[in-house]
């Protein structure tokens, strides 16, 4: 009896059949839901995984193209100063250290320079990082020797990052791989940010506790659970946008991220993804850029109270500026310090020395194109002719360029400087005058400075290469030479006609041009022409010559735009640009022979191959003979023409040819001209186009004599080529003879020179006739 009731008891706590196939109903579609959901959860997953790598694997980032000024070859002899030197170093970011160490440090004890200089890939190999000791005078390089103690023949200093040509978005970056971060910039790093880094897999589930804890006793939001893996999917395939849904996406991701990629490519790819600062419109993305933005130097080179600042920023960029926000910069950098030696990264001793360095920042970020903005323009606008603007501001290429940074230091300051003291002197508006000064080399054409502004640090209007104006007497050489270039009809002595001119113009309009002196002068001797910048004179020999013969001498000579066929043009009624402007007294420098000039050398692509050369080539653009004769007028101009204020400006013995430009109711001042290896051009007026009261000798020149006089140089030292030969010539233009009263001795294209004798050297003549007539008379007797 017992027995049955126990059975009858368990058969009725068995579910029965209905029910159990009730709860089979029930339990289906959760089950469904379930397998959908993990399916769901599985595909998405799949295409985000597709997500991931497509961006980890593709082209991580948009790397600008990075633009560097030339290298310094330095050598015993070379003519390099010590204050030169020294800017040098400064200018590439070497720091100035009372015992030079390691690289990028320089000491120096009077001409004395201790310099450890960092390694480099140049275009043609690499130079090796080395310690020398270099003694400088005050113009050249006395001694070059290791530190170890043989004699330097020959070293080069690295070129420095002048600017970075970079995408639409405006981010900025230079980027480094994980073995260039410093190991306590990563301590910093994971201190902060995420110590449990190396644990987990993408998400740090005890972090999120643990700044949940936090945040709840604090009553606010003091702390995040985001572990790196998370902060670099967020910025580098996320936006910005609050949302659970990101979150989910975010923490996915993470884990697919930590999941497919080592931890060492994880802690790159941050390093080179997080924001660091903004500069202007420039977003600044990674140590590799931040390093050099803050600091001058590349991270690699940065010690812990530098990097622990870069840690800082992380947190926020805007907010932890130490430019703007020094005393929080402080803060925020020791407490990430204090962090490292809490967790033993570091040790007391070490955090304390470094919390007693100050934050160190540079005054401005130096790599950016602020530095030289003028020059950069110019080389973009070179480099479109050969590349597309998607490969200049993604492919990372290295483009190596002409710029001389201490000319280009002197031209800027040469501007600036006697742009100031023209506006005191004659009571203009401060900051009223602007300019622009392009310096070129003469034999290669290669440009070594361009400032575009009076604050050459100004990115905006660009002066050198667009400020369009009426270039007035500086278009004169082209007309002279076009005579000279007929020796037939006209030399250096020919007689030219300073005499009015009325011309009636299409429309019935006249012309008559004036001397700037209102005055005629008659016939006067050709080079004088030239020299005086005679308006009438000039005017006259061009009408002989034919406005379309000039025009063509211009286009040789490097004028690219069109020239309108007016008689107009021989009182300079064209306007170029001072880069031009230069590239056709680089022509004339030259001796005839045009480069067209030229601010590339080479370009690498990102794994250092050699994409393309920019050779010197070479042009015979003028006769040779014709172009000898004109520079030696143009050093006449110099010496006692309109330029002759260069005698008393530059230093004794540099001889330089050039000529001065004014144009109409004195709104444009030029100069132009050239030693043996440097030629220049500058332009001084105001934006408006407004009348300064300036001539070319009293705004232009002055600022052209103070940037060669701020600059090495060669003295111009002309030599005659073949087919020209030297004459006496007295003041009525007949040939004389050397030691007769005022006669001078000009250069002639073989058989132009005068024929009709001087009476001196009539007299000359006829004594030596005598003399030879006696001597056979006495030999045959």
């Amino acid at each position: 009896m017992a027995g049955r009731k126990a059975n009858r008891s368990r058969r009725s706590r068995r579910p029965s059949k209905r029910a159990s196939r009730s709860r089979r109903r029930l339990w289906r579609p959760v089950f469904a839901l379930i397998v959908l959901a993990a399916l769901v959860l599985g595909a998405y997953s799949i295409h985000l995984a597709r997500v991931v790598r497509v961006k980890f694997e593709g082209k991580r980032w948009a790397v600008p193209a990075q633009i560097y000024a030339r290298p310094l070859d330095l050598y015993a002899g070379a003519a390099v100063g010590a204050d030169q030197l020294q800017a040098e170093l400064r200018f590439l970011g070497y720091r100035q250290v009372r015992s030079a160490s390691g690289p990028a440090q320089w000491s120096r004890n009077g001409s004395r320079f201790v310099v450890h200089t960092r390694p480099f890939a140049f275009w043609d190999g690499d130079e090796p990082a080395q310690s020398v000791v270099i003694t400088a005078g005050a113009g050249a390089i006395e001694s070059i020797r290791a530190d170890a103690g043989g004699a330097v023949d020959l070293m080069r200093l690295e070129p420095a990052l002048v600017g970075s040509i970079y995408p639409s978005n405006d981010e900025d970056r230079v980027l480094v791989r994980r073995g260039d971060l410093p190991q306590h910039l990563v301590d910093g790093l994971l201190a902060v940010e995420d110590r449990r880094f190396f644990e987990h897999a993408g998400v740090d589930l005890r972090g999120i506790a643990r700044a949940v804890w936090t945040n709840l006793r604090a009553g606010r939001t003091v702390q995040g659970g985001s572990t790196l893996t998370q902060q670099l999917v967020k910025n580098f395939i996320l936006t910005s946008e609050r949302s659970v849904w990101r979150k989910v996406n975010e923490a996915l991701m993470a884990l697919i991220v930590d999941a497919r990629y080592s931890k060492d490519e994880i802690l790159e790819a941050y390093a080179n993804e997080i924001f660091l600062g903004q500069d202007g419109q420039r977003a600044i993305h990674g140590f590799g850029l931040g390093a050099f933005f803050y600091f001058n130097r590349p991270v690699s080179e940065l010690d812990l109270h530098e990097t622990a600042l870069l840690v800082a920023l992380v947190k926020g960029a805007s907010y932890y500026n130490p430019r703007r926000n020094p005393e929080r910069a402080l803060e925020r950098r020791n407490l990430v310090i204090d962090q490292m030696a809490s967790l033993g990264m570091i040790g007391g001793d070490e955090a304390a020395q470094a919390k007693r360095q100050p934050l160190g920042v540079s005054a401005r970020g130096s790599v950016n194109s602020h530095r030289v903005p003028a020059f950069v323009d110019l080389v973009r606008r070179q480099l479109r002719r050969d590349y597309r603007e998607e490969d200049l501001t993604s492919e990372g290429l290295r483009i190596f360029t002409t710029l001389d940074p201490w000319v280009q230091r002197q031209a800027a300051v040469a501007l600036d400087d006697r742009l100031s003291r023209i506006e005191k002197a004659r009571k203009l508006k401060t900051g009223s005058l602007q300019g622009a000064v392009v310096v070129a080399s003469v034999q290669q054409g290669e440009i070594q400075a361009v400032v575009g502004d009076r604050d050459a640090g100004y990115a905006g209007f660009n002066r050198a290469l667009d400020a369009v104006r009426p270039i007035g007497s500086l278009v004169k050489p082209a007309i002279y030479l076009t005579a000279l270039m007929q020796p037939q009809r006209y030399t250096l002595t020919t007689l030219v006609h300073d005499v009015e001119v009325d011309l009636r113009l299409a429309g019935g309009q006249r012309w008559r041009p004036k001397n700037y002196d209102k005055s005629t002068n008659g016939d006067v001797p050709l080079h004088e022409a030239l020299a005086r910048s005679l308006n009438l004179a000039t005017v006259n020999l061009g009408l002989d010559l034919g406005v379309g013969a000039v025009a063509d001498t211009l286009r040789a000579l490097g004028v690219a735009r069109d020239i309108d066929p007016y008689p107009s043009l021989f009182l300079g009624a064209l306007s170029l640009s001072p880069l031009e402007v230069t590239q056709v007294y680089q022509t004339l420098a030259a001796g005839g022979f045009r480069s067209p000039l030229r601010a590339i050398r080479a370009v690498l692509d990102a794994e250092q191959h050699p994409l393309q050369r920019y050779p010197l080539t070479v042009a015979e653009a003028a006769d040779a003979r014709a172009v000898y004769l004109l520079d030696r007028n143009l050093v006449e101009v110099t010496q006692s023409g309109t330029a002759a204020a260069l005698q008393r400006l530059l230093p004794a013995g540099l001889q330089v040819a050039g000529k001065t430009g004014t144009t109409n109711d004195l709104r444009d001042s030029w100069f132009a001209g050239f030693s043996g290896d440097r030629v220049a051009a500058v332009w001084v007026g105001l934006d408006d186009n407004t009348p300064t009261g300036l001539t070319g000798s009293q705004g232009a020149l002055p600022v052209w004599a103070d940037l060669m006089r701020g600059i090495d140089n060669q003295p111009l030292q002309l030599q005659p080529p073949g087919g020209v030969e030297y004459h006496w010539i007295d003041p009525a233009g007949r040939l004389a003879a050397e030691g007769c009263a005022e006669a001078v001795a000009f250069p002639f294209i073989s058989g132009s020179q005068p024929t009709e004798l001087s009476d001196c050297a009539a007299a000359r003549a006829a004594e030596d006739n005598k003399e030879s007539g006696g001597f056979w008379r006495g030999l045959f007797n």
